[in-house]
Order: C-alpha cells, then sequence, then structure tokens
C-alpha cells in the first residue's frame, strides 16, 4: 500500500509500504479516513519542529476506523469510528503514574517521533482510541487540534471574569479560543493578520480583537480592553520565540502565563518584570485522555461548531503539491483535510 514520506525538510515522496501484522494483545489496526495538517506538520516539514525525526510519516490528527483487535481489547470493535490520542506513552513511566502521560519520559508521538496516519492503515494502542457513534471522520480528525487548545486552557485555569488573551489566531490559537470562552472569561485575541482576527469574531463571536503592530501600543489597546490591569491570563500559541519572550508583558500582577507554541530558539525575558508581579510561568504539551473524551461530547452535542475549521482538501497526490501553498497566510488555511485512499 502506499504512504506519503516526509524524506527530508519540504521533500515530501510516495513510497509503498507493508500491510500491518494482525494486531498483537491490546492493539488495533485502524483504517484512516481523514488527516488534519497541523502547525507540527508545518513545522516539520520546514525543518523547525525540535522533536522530529526524518524520513517520517508524517499525520496525526486523524480520523479511523477499527478494522480489526487483538486479545484483551474491550473498549472498541471492528467498525467503530474514532478520533486517535497520538501521544504513545509508557503507562508505568513515572509521568505516565502521576496522570502525565502527555509528557511522558518516553514519549512517542504519530507522525513525529514514529511513523503517522498519512497511510491506509496501521496498528497502535488500543487505549488510544476514543469512539463517536455519530461524528464524521473529519470532525474526528479535528479533535486533536482542540485537544491542544483545551489542555492548555486548563493549565492556564482562567475563571468567570478574568481576561484570557490568546496571542497568535492559528489553528492552535483558534482551539484555545473554543475553550477560554467555554469558562467564561472574556477572551481577547492578538495576531499581526487582520483577517485572521475577522474570522474570530465573525466566526467565533471574540468580541475584542487587537491587530499587533509590535510597539508599544498594542500593550496600550489591552489596558484598554482590561481597564488597566492586562490579563490574567496570556496563552501564547504563536510558537514564535520573540512573541513567547514579549508575552510577560501582558500579564497581570499574580497572571499565568501558558506557552502552548514550541520553539527552538531561544526564549528570555528580564527577571524583575516576572518576579516584581509574581507571574506563574506554565509549558503546555499534547492533551490528555479526558480532553479528548470531552470534545467528542462537546462537538456530538452541537456545543463546537467544526464546520467552519475545515477550510480545504486534498487527496494524497494533491496535498504533496498543495502543501508548500497552505503555509502561506493569504491562502485563508484554518485546517486542511487529507483524505486517504484505500489502498
Amino acid at each position: 500500500m502506499q504512504a506519503v514520506q516526509l524524506e527530508t525538510p519540504q521533500n515530501f515522496r510516495i513510497i509503498q509500504i507493508d500491510e500491518p501484522a494482525p494486531p498483537g494483545p491490546g492493539e488495533a489496526v485502524v483504517r484512516v479516513h481523514r488527516v488534519g495538517i497541523c502547525g507540527s506538520d508545518y513545522s516539520g516539514y520546514l525543518g523547525k519542529m525540535p522533536f522530529y525525526s526524518y524520513p517520517r510519516i508524517p499525520g496525526h490528527e486523524l480520523g479511523v476506523e477499527v478494522v480489526a483487535v487483538g486479545a484483551g481489547v474491550t473498549q472498541v470493535k471492528p467498525g467503530d469510528r474514532c478520533s486517535v490520542e497520538p501521544y504513545i506513552n509508557n503507562p508505568e513511566s513515572y509521568a505516565s503514574r502521576h496522570g502525565h502521560s502527555n509528557c511522558c519520559e518516553e514519549l512517542q508521538v504519530l507522525g513525529v517521533h514514529r511513523d503517522g496516519g498519512l497511510r491506509p492503515r496501521f496498528t497502535l494502542p488500543a487505549r488510544k482510541l476514543h469512539v463517536s457513534k455519530s461524528l464524521a471522520f473529519e470532525q474526528l480528525a479535528l479533535v486533536e487540534t482542540l485537544a491542544i487548545g483545551c489542555h492548555a486552557v486548563n493549565r492556564g485555569n482562567p475563571v468567570p471574569g478574568e481576561h484570557v488573551l490568546v496571542i497568535g489566531a492559528g489553528p492552535i490559537g483558534l482551539a484555545v479560543i473554543e475553550f477560554a470562552k467555554l469558562t467564561g472569561a472574556k477572551t481577547i485575541v492578538l495576531d499581526r493578520i487582520e483577517s485572521r482576527l475577522e474570522f474570530c469574531r465573525k466566526t467565533m463571536g471574540v468580541e475584542q480583537t487587537i491587530l499587533a503592530k509590535g510597539d508599544d501600543s498594542d500593550l496600550t489597546r489591552l489596558q484598554e480592553v482590561t481597564g488597566g490591569h492586562l490579563a490574567e491570563v496570556v496563552i501564547d500559541a504563536t510558537g514564535n520565540n520573540q512573541s513567547m519572550s514579549h508575552a510577560l508583558n501582558y500579564c497581570a500582577f499574580g497572571g499565568r502565563l501558558v506557552f502552548v507554541g514550541i520553539t527552538t530558539q531561544l526564549v528570555s525575558f528580564p527577571h524583575p518584570l516576572m518576579h516584581r508581579r509574581e507571574l506563574t510561568l506554565l509549558a503546555s504539551r499534547n492533551a490528555l485522555p479526558a480532553d479528548f473524551t470531552r470534545i467528542i461530547g462537546l462537538i456530538e452535542a452541537g456545543t463546537i461548531d467544526t464546520h467552519p475549521w475545515i477550510t480545504h482538501h486534498a487527496g494524497f497526490s494533491e496535498m504533496i503539491d498543495e502543501f508548500p501553498h497552505w503555509l502561506q497566510p493569504e491562502t485563508g488555511v484554518i485546517k486542511a483535510i487529507v483524505e486517504v485512499p484505500a489502498d
């Protein structure tokens, strides 16, 4: 069967691979129907993802169908439609035993550390499958992106009435916005691209947006919106080290700053600012199993509308040609979905 492989940065190719072996105990073989393309895929393509290894079959935002299960598997069965939790952890590791399976010491993420879903069928631990009785494969492929935002908001722990500033309105930033709004906090979005801010206002119902100009006017505008005290929670979803280094300036006294974007570059800031305001700095990596369960329920209930997210579609061969264009802001990509052929 065919698969898409990122052989080296900026070099995709179609390769032939073997069918997966029958599933062992605790495993499932899945048929991949849809794959979402996200920021780490773009970073891997550009050679800027610190954890990425080559050559690699990308794809970790997956809508799949179970085709076979191994001994002892009871939570899924052939025919089930599932979202995949692509963080393959060791359940016996220190982090996993303490509720941090998302950052296990031995963690391997599909499509980053080990081959992912841009192939028709593969095997994975059945415990990483989250079933839905009603969602389409495209919706299931969106769950992981939303889970990243859900976990980041949980890390910042905003409460009703607080201000949450989301820096960066790309796909991860949009996922953060979805869950910031659900907390009852007052959501503010800052981005350099007006079309993204317009999407936040018109489609996501964000009332307060700030067009970033990279000078003191950004801070002044935030002070106006928050009544002068800045944001209790700031979540930087840019993956840009300059933005991340500057983000502390937007935090209110006693505030929390969450880095959900990732960069290979140095992030630095003067300590007196952080110390004077007694700020809390938090990292947010991946997501937890409960996030997937919650999100599937929210989409099924209609609380989260996935339709505005999916803006571009492609098959295998089209994806290779289109991928470089998806990197360009003027193409208007929110989420590109790749359809995986059966063979």
